[in-house]
């Protein structure tokens, strides 16, 4: 029992400077891009030597896709959340708007972010990406098919407005456009059947 109680706190301290590490591997990663990241400027910026750091993750790539996957989960429960809201609410161009505007604020955020998201994580057959562009298709389905669309498909409709309205918003927030969010909104609520 007391080797317990003395291997606690070094596993604390360990999962305290694994989250210092992730924590700097962010900041770095959001101030200086990819490319620009490196396990000198991580370990730096957690307050550590490289030598530590390379204690807890191999290299670079192994502290920046944790990083990664931390904020896609963050980002995917977002748009879930988005998406399960709107079924709970009756159909409409409210609950449309809504959601669409959900999905703005969820990339717009961390607009580095979604450019890193985008950029370092392509959307393949097979991906983290793609497999959360299928639930989302698949909760758009199940809404389109409650509302009973006359002679279409809704998986078909879904996988098509999935894309374009992520497209859009993801557009929106990398480029700033010289139109107004609200614009873009509304174009968007006009496409959703």
């Amino acid at each position: 029992m007391s080797r317990r109680v003395r291997r606690e706190p070094q596993q604390l301290r360990s999962r305290e400077t694994v989250e210092r590490i992730l924590a700097a591997g962010r900041s770095v990663l959001l101030d200086r891009g990819w490319d620009g990241a490196s396990t000198n400027r991580i370990a730096a910026a957690a307050g550590l030597s490289p030598g530590s750091l390379y204690q807890y993750f191999p290299d670079k790539e192994a502290v920046l896709d944790e990083v990664v996957a931390r904020e896609v989960q963050h980002l995917e429960a977002r748009v879930s959340r988005a998406f399960v809201d709107a079924l709970r609410t009756p159909p409409g161009p409210d609950t449309v708007r809504t959601t669409v505007e959900a999905l703005f604020d969820a990339f717009g955020e961390q607009p580095a972010l979604t450019r890193i998201l985008v950029d370092q994580m392509p959307r393949a057959a097979g991906s983290r990406r793609a497999a959360f562009a299928r639930r989302v298709d698949d909760l758009v389905a199940t809404v389109l098919s409650a509302r009973g669309l006359p002679a279409r498909d809704p998986a078909v409709v879904a996988w098509v407005l999935v894309r374009a309205v992520e497209h859009v918003t993801t557009g929106y927030v990398l480029e700033d456009p010289p139109i107004a969010r609200s614009d873009a909104v509304d174009e968007l609520t006009l496409l959703v059947p």
